[in-house]
């Protein structure tokens, strides 16, 4: 199995796809090894991505249009719909985390991911059996600790 065969089931959050364009290196490093990896992002993770690159980099809309086609190129996009949102109330009630991150969960989960890679969710939570959110920017997660 190559590298981008195995990382096809790993799902990227929005607030680690910025990084890919920012200046703290290693983040920097670390989001762009998993762009490699030819993740999946959900059309929610596009447009808060989007957002962030207006508001917090001041980027014009011309440069973030040009940034994110580049991107598009490196992702498998999923379209986010009524089915990931009936399942985010779910899992919102179920795990506690906010209608907009219980979205990005959801649209994991429907798009077969076994990781998503989020920083601030809670390292190594496994949600529904199948899906670990695992912050790429920590060290690895050791067994038993």
């Amino acid at each position: 199995m190559t590298t981008r065969e195995s990382d096809m089931t790993a799902f990227l959050d929005s607030n680690i796809v910025p990084y890919s364009f920012g200046s703290d290196d290693a983040k920097k490093a670390a989001a762009i090894t998993l762009l490699k990896g030819c993740p999946i992002i959900s059309i929610q993770v596009l447009n808060e991505c989007s957002h962030v690159l207006r508001r917090k980099s001041q980027w014009p809309p011309a440069q973030v249009a040009a940034e994110l086609e580049t991107l598009l190129h490196l992702v498998r996009l999923k379209e986010t719909g009524l089915a990931q949102v009936r399942s985010a109330w779910t899992l919102a009630e179920r795990y506690g985390y906010s209608h907009y991150d219980s979205l990005i969960i959801a649209s994991a989960l429907a798009a077969d991911c076994n990781t998503l890679y989020t920083e601030d969710m809670q390292n190594g939570q496994v949600i529904a059996g199948r899906l670990t959110l695992t912050n790429p920017f920590l060290a690895p997660i050791q067994p038993g600790s």
